[in-house]
Formats: C-alpha cells, structure tokens, sequence
C-alpha cells in the first residue's frame, strides 16, 4: 500500500530543472576569470545540489576564502547574466506540478540555489504559484543538512512522517533521511543512482510523470 503524504517538497536543479549543462560552464567561466582553469565537468557535477559556498569549498580546496568568493561572485554573475545555456522543466514536470496541487498536494522546494537564483527560475518557468514555500541554501544550513526540511514542515505545520522529498542528488536523500523523512529519487538528474540508493529512497523513478502515476 502506497503512504499518503500532505506535503510534496522538490529540490530545483536536475529534480525539476534541466539545468546542469549551465551550471557546469557557469562555473568553469566563474573559475576562468579568477585565473583558476581545472575544473573537470565531473568534479562540479558531483557538487550540484550544494550552496555555492560548500561546492566551492569541494572543488576548490586548496583556493582560499576571499578566491573562492570571488569565483562565487562571477558565478552568479555568468548564471543569472552572462550564461545563455538553456534551462527548461523536464518533460511532465509543469504538467505534473499542476496535477499534484489540483490533487490536494501542498508543493515546496528545498534547494541549492540562491534566493535571487531561484526567484529568477521560478519567474522564467512561470511556476512560482505551485509552490506553498521555499528553501535556499543561502537562508539557512546547506543540503545535506536537515534544517531547511525543518523550517518547511515548521511553517507548514506538516509532520515529518507527513512529507516526501524528491531529488536528484545523494545531498538531497540524505537530507531527507536526516530529518526522518521518506524520500524519491530521481534517475534523470545529476548523480548516479547507486549514489542514490545508499540512504533508502522509498522509490526510485526515472521520468517525472512516473512519480506522479505513483503518488496517491
């Protein structure tokens, strides 16, 4: 028998947008301007679904504060101004959304990103009305850290055992199992299932539309 949940909270990047590809470049051109030129695709992959603050301090260990936030400050500037690289939904994801709301679900999102970041997406996906609230990494603790999950179910009012988390990341399912919630992942996004699989997802899916045929 499948759990009714009351609340659906999603992270953003390559959970319901295909956004990697942009953020790859955005940091390799960040890291250029800096004079720093060795980020690997994968090493910033791996960090997708950090704040930009812990991702930097992942990829750039050896760079100190005051470089990795000037590489911060650039990114920022090449994601929300100087990067073209396209970000749509995916497929079945602006559907999808809809027809969970109209079910009765209350939707959130529990991301990475930086406010000004996500309120830029949400404005360019025109989805921003789904959402009941929203989490950045920049208001509070960062992914894998349970405390932006507390702060959702805190405003609300939504028991733990009452949520669902859905991501695409190792950083998202094991927040989820920090704040003793049950979790999807994502097969289409950014980290390797077997990644995925270490903290017990309850499910597993490999397109949007699969998630919503399973949920009540």
């Amino acid at each position: 028998m499948i759990k009714e949940y009351r609340l659906l909270i999603f992270d953003w990047d390559g959970t319901l947008m295909d956004s990697a590809e942009r953020i790859v470049r955005c940091f390799q051109a960040a890291a250029g301007d800096c004079g720093i030129d060795t980020l690997t695709d994968d090493a910033i992959r791996r960090t997708i679904g950090l704040g930009v603050v812990e991702a930097l301090a992942r990829i750039l260990p050896d760079t100190d504060d005051a470089g990795r936030r000037a590489v911060a400050a650039r990114y920022r500037e090449h994601f929300l101004h100087l990067n073209d690289t396209p970000t749509p939904l995916f497929p079945g994801v602006a559907q999808g959304l809809e027809g969970l709301r109209e079910r009765g679900y209350r939707i959130a999102v529990a991301t990475g990103k930086s406010r000004i970041g996500l309120n830029a997406a949400l404005e360019a996906s025109g989805t921003g009305a789904i959402f009941c609230t929203t989490r950045c990494a920049d208001e509070t603790r960062s992914k894998p850290h349970p405390r932006m999950l507390h702060e959702i179910l805190e405003e609300t009012g939504v028991g733990a055992r009452e949520a669902l988390m859905v991501g695409d990341t190792s950083y998202d399912i094991e927040m989820a199992a920090n704040a003793g919630m049950d979790s999807v992942a994502v097969g289409y996004g950014v980290h390797d299932m077997a990644d995925l699989l270490i903290h017990r997802p309850r499910l597993c899916v490999q397109t949007f539309p699969e998630l919503c045929s399973w949920l009540p």
